[in-house]
């Protein structure tokens, strides 16, 4: 059972299967948040979920990153990422016609930011994970 089903730009519903949130500068002890960190922190990302969906694409929707402020510390200007990130595992219906629709799904792991921890849902999601190319991004599974 699907936590929530999200409505794509494309017209295609994808439910959501499983749902990692987490603060985006949590744990962070010293230093600020800047190019590099925020990098590192994507790169990191984008590893854990290989590992956690293994066999399953990864696709990171760039987040938005803003410069609040004029001057720079010693690793650059303070660039701010989102304070949320979520690594979701979505499904939908077989992106390939000739699948049998009973014995197909597609899959997708999907990494996005957002400014607060609502789980995305219908049309209420985050515009940029509303336009997720699915069928160019998910694969095909047998069930």
């Amino acid at each position: 059972m699907a936590l929530t089903r999200v409505a794509l730009t494309s017209g295609r519903s994808v439910d959501l299967s499983e749902l990692r949130m987490s603060s985006t500068y949590g744990g962070l002890l010293e230093g600020y948040p800047c190019k590099l960190l925020n990098d590192n922190r994507i790169d990191g990302l984008l590893r854990t979920a290989e590992q956690a969906f293994p066999g399953t694409p990864v696709h990171l929707i760039p987040p938005p990153r803003e410069y609040p402020d004029q001057y720079a510390g010693a690793f650059g200007p303070v660039e701010v990422l989102p304070a949320v990130t979520c690594v979701g595992s979505f499904r939908s219906e077989a992106v390939d016609p000739a699948h049998d629709r009973a014995l197909y799904r597609s899959r997708l792991t999907v990494i996005w930011f957002q400014p607060t921890s609502s789980v995305p849902s219908g049309c209420d999601a985050e515009p940029a994970l509303r336009d997720v190319s699915w069928e160019q991004l998910a694969v095909d599974e047998e069930l």
